[in-house]
């Protein structure tokens, strides 16, 4: 009997480590509490209209895993900033397009489809009248994004649009941008 441990190289596709994502799926469906998690951003005024976004840590499983970035805001100088970082809006759908991509690429390769190349473009309109308080009939936000997936690989039509689907099912900042998120404020006046 052969008590030799195993030391067959994990299977990689699309960069990910395919035996990795299994298990985290398997370990999710064994204890669901597993798969809950907790994300925090704290971000501070630099002066004009830059700001600071900082990340300490998450939560995965009820376990605090340890992170740090940091992620610098701005506007336009039209819009009184400096221009020397993407504004709100840009990072808004920047995490759209991220969370979209880390999407069809689990999905791709959950099917073992390899991606030969995937960029995604999004665009949105918004009239100043609503932000600038000049017309409360006017939406401050978007009404609506819209984006174009550009995906290659080896799957068929057919596998990329199941993949497409199940992208929209199953993307959080899909699901965060195409319902309403119930935001509860709270002001603390130092």
């Amino acid at each position: 009997m052969d008590v030799s441990p195993d030391t067959t190289a994990p299977t990689i596709v699309n960069g990910i480590n395919l035996h990795g994502l299994f298990a985290l799926i398997d370990d999710v469906k064994r204890e669901p509490a597993k798969g809950n998690t907790k994300w925090r951003v704290i971000s501070t005024w630099q002066g004009q209209t830059r700001s600071r976004a900082e990340v300490e840590s998450y939560e995965l499983g009820g376990q605090k895993v340890p992170r740090q970035f940091s992620i610098d805001i701005d506007e336009p100088r039209e819009l009184g900033g400096s221009n020397n970082f993407a504004n709100p809006q840009e990072h808004l759908i920047a995490a759209l397009n991220a969370c979209l991509t880390v999407g069809y690429v689990a999905q791709c390769t959950v099917r073992g489809i390899t991606l030969e190349s995937l960029s995604i473009e999004t665009d949105g309109d918004i009239d100043l009248r609503g932000f600038l308080g000049i017309d409360p009939a006017v939406p401050p936000g978007y009404e609506k994004l819209r984006y174009t997936v550009h995906i290659k690989g080896s799957g068929t039509k057919e596998q990329f649009a199941d993949v497409h689907e199940a992208v929209m099912a199953t993307s959080p900042n899909f699901y965060n941008l195409s319902r309403a998120v119930a935001l509860e404020p709270v002001l603390i006046v130092e």
